[in-house]
């Protein structure tokens, strides 16, 4: 049986960085990394379009951890060891440089996720990490060092970082050593809504909106992109990572209130009324207003009642209140929910409590360690979800190599 001093299982984002970080941390450890695909890295590959959305410029621990809906008490301690600032110079020292986006995501300067797996590799093969690919762990049992049974033979270790992700199998081998595993549920996802308002204007964004989930206390703000199949976008994302265990009780099914224009009803009337007055003669259908998009203003304006020929001047309180309600209060129904599969995430995982966040290192065994999705720790969209690997890993790297 072949002995190593440290066996990461899982060669995603979370295992590689684990892996550097040790080798460089105590170069004089034997590291492998197993992985049961051909080859490694597949999230980082297609995250961010294939750009590899790296991190998020937040730099303010306590404002980092309000990005995760599961791990943000538990996230504020290591954040202050390893966040954004020391994953860019992480990064910039290997030679990969990282740029903003106006809205806050960090990419190479490449926009290739390429890039990063090169990174990965190299210094992979720099410390001469052992990487096993098409490994996959059967069995883990503990006999003073950790047994893992795989699909080529028996391996074991005096040190187990597991950074498998999403990975059931794994959960499972887990809960048979005591951890308590919270069922995994879909963290990020889209809303399937057919509703002749939006059927025909898929591509459509409203740039910034107000989106609440009528009957529950979840509400969420920013741009709305309409789909063929429904609604996308940061304000549905986040609205889908904070209510994924609601959301997963209601079978995907309940409805959604709009605000297009984040102003009250009451607001809005008062506004459409010097409207009505100022464009008298025009015609309501194509004097699009609230910087709203002209083919969503049309759809809504012909969801109230009006057509081609309504002019402003001939609206009634009745069809200004309508058309208001269509503005700040449009209601539609969601019946269910479409995933990204290549980069899904999700909430569930090793219970929080069972893990101590100073070293990422199991409560209930020793030289037992977690990194990146295999815990309960999932974040909106942006680059936080691999924050969370990266700080994890190094944490757990730091530990291990001492």
């Amino acid at each position: 049986m072949k002995l190593y001093d440290v066996i990461i299982v899982g060669g995603g984002a979370a295992g590689f960085f684990a892996a550097i970080n040790i080798a460089e941390f105590n170069p004089k450890l034997k590291i492998a990394i197993l992985e049961r695909g051909k080859e490694g890295l597949q999230k980082v590959k297609v995250s961010g379009g294939g750009r590899c959305n790296v991190t998020h410029a937040e730099f303010v621990p306590s404002e980092l951890v309000l990005n995760y809906p599961r791990g943000e008490k538990e996230l504020l301690g290591p954040f202050h060891q390893f966040m954004t600032g020391d994953t860019i110079a992480w990064f910039e020292k290997r030679g990969v440089e990282l740029k903003i986006e106006d809205d806050g995501r960090m990419f190479p300067v490449t926009d290739s996720s390429q890039t990063i797996i090169d990174c990965f590799l190299n210094e992979a093969k720099r410390h001469k990490i052992e990487i096993l690919y098409g490994y996959t762990l059967k069995r883990i049992t503990k006999n003073g060092i950790w047994d893992l049974e795989t699909s080529h033979g028996n391996l074991s270790t005096k040190k187990l970082l597991l950074a498998t992700g999403s990975n059931p199998k794994i959960w499972n081998s887990l809960e048979g050593l005591g951890h308590s595993i919270l069922p995994p549920i879909p963290s990020l996802f889209t809303f399937n809504i057919k509703d002749d308002r939006i059927k025909t204007i898929p591509g459509v964004v409203a740039l910034d909106v107000e989106v609440k989930v009528l009957q529950t206390d979840l509400w969420s703000e920013g741009p709305l992109l309409i789909t063929h199949w429904g609604m996308s976008a940061p304000s549905i994302l986040k609205l889908s990572a904070f209510g994924a265990i609601e959301l997963a009780k209601l079978n995907y099914k309940f409805q959604i209130e709009i605000n297009f224009i984040k102003r009250s009803f009451d607001d809005c009337v008062e506004n459409l009324k010097v409207i009505k007055h100022e464009l008298a003669k025009k015609s309501v259908l194509k004097a699009s207003q609230f910087e709203l998009p002209k083919r969503l203003w049309q759809q809504l304006v012909l969801a109230s009642g009006m057509d081609n020929e309504t002019r402003w001047a001939d609206l009634n309180k009745q069809q200004l209140e309508t058309l208001a309600s269509q503005l700040t209060q449009a209601v539609f129904n969601v019946d269910g929910k479409s995933t990204f599969k290549e980069e899904f995430v999700t909430a569930g995982g090793i219970d929080l409590k069972e893990v101590n966040f100073k070293t990422f290192e199991s409560r209930l065994h020793e030289n037992l360690y977690f990194a990146g999705e295999i815990l309960n720790i999932d974040a909106i969209t942006g680059g936080f979800n691999f924050q969370n690997a990266w700080t994890g890993a190094y944490i757990a790297a730091k530990a291990i190599s001492q």
